[in-house]
């Protein structure tokens, strides 16, 4: 390409990222499983990235060919007061490319060319930022496929996500929600009897669970769980209002009392 072609594809490349940011209402492909934007990894270039466009018909028709290939999905509209967010959560899903389909017109444009990763601002020193962009992403997929169709077969597939997952958990700092009174703790109870408690990757996850404000977060390290788990709890569930995914956790023996 020459220099006049590469002036032209910045150029061109400019005004897409401008209607990005400027859309009065943008439409993403929501994943039924995650209740979360879905997630695609790119054969080719090996992205993962979500799938949004500028026409509502357009979206449809991509909600109806995922829905022919059994994978749960639906539309959701944003506005432009909406975005800013969801494009910043990109970032704490492990998402680092966006696929806009215009005009019947495939674009991808890498989410470091188009929004500052928050976690690289200078912070207030003390302060931890957590974030778990590996683990939430691998979570994301293998939720994406096991809850496709009732009952599914653990596949090779799922088992090598679930191993990935154990391991970016032993890796990472996660928010425990405690009452701002009272010191209770939210747990959450299975359908066949198990006690789990609220874990968060990122502060957006927490705050999705914390609406009323009445929970204060506290950081703890993936090592340091299993001692702080409550009453009957046999590990944490991750990200109640999305990916909402149990984790067991190995809990410390508990010492009987010497007499």
């Amino acid at each position: 390409m020459d220099n006049e072609g590469k002036k032209a594809a910045q150029t061109d490349q400019q005004a897409l990222l401008g209607r990005l940011r400027d859309t009065r209402e943008l439409y993403v492909i929501v994943s039924a499983c995650t209740k979360l934007p879905y997630v695609v990894c790119a054969p080719e270039t090996f992205d993962d990235e979500v799938l949004v466009f500028f026409k509502p018909e357009e979206a449809e028709a991509r909600a109806k060919s995922l829905a022919a290939e059994k994978i749960p999905v639906s539309v959701v509209k944003l506005e432009n007061k909406q975005l800013l967010l969801f494009y910043t959560n990109l970032y704490t899903m492990g998402v680092n490319a966006i696929s806009l389909e215009d005009s019947g017109k495939e674009e991808l444009i890498q989410l470091e060319d188009f929004v500052r990763r928050r976690g690289d601002e200078p912070g207030e020193e003390g302060k931890v930022w957590v974030e778990n962009p590996a683990l939430h992403l691998t979570a994301l997929y293998y939720m994406q496929e096991a809850r496709r169709q009732p009952g599914p077969e653990m596949n090779s597939k799922l088992m090598e996500l679930q191993e990935e997952i154990e391991m970016h958990f032993r890796k990472g700092n996660f928010i425990l929600a405690i009452q701002k009174e009272g010191n209770g703790i939210p747990l959450v109870k299975m359908k066949n009897g198990d006690v789990y408690q609220a874990a968060f990757t990122d502060i957006l996850e927490f705050q999705k669970f914390n609406r009323e404000d009445q929970l204060r977060p506290v950081i703890v390290p993936a090592e340091k769980v299993s001692q702080v788990l409550a009453g009957d709890a046999i590990g944490v569930i991750l990200n109640p209002m999305g990916i909402n995914l149990p984790l067991a956790v190995n809990r410390p023996p508990k010492q009987e009392n010497r007499q």
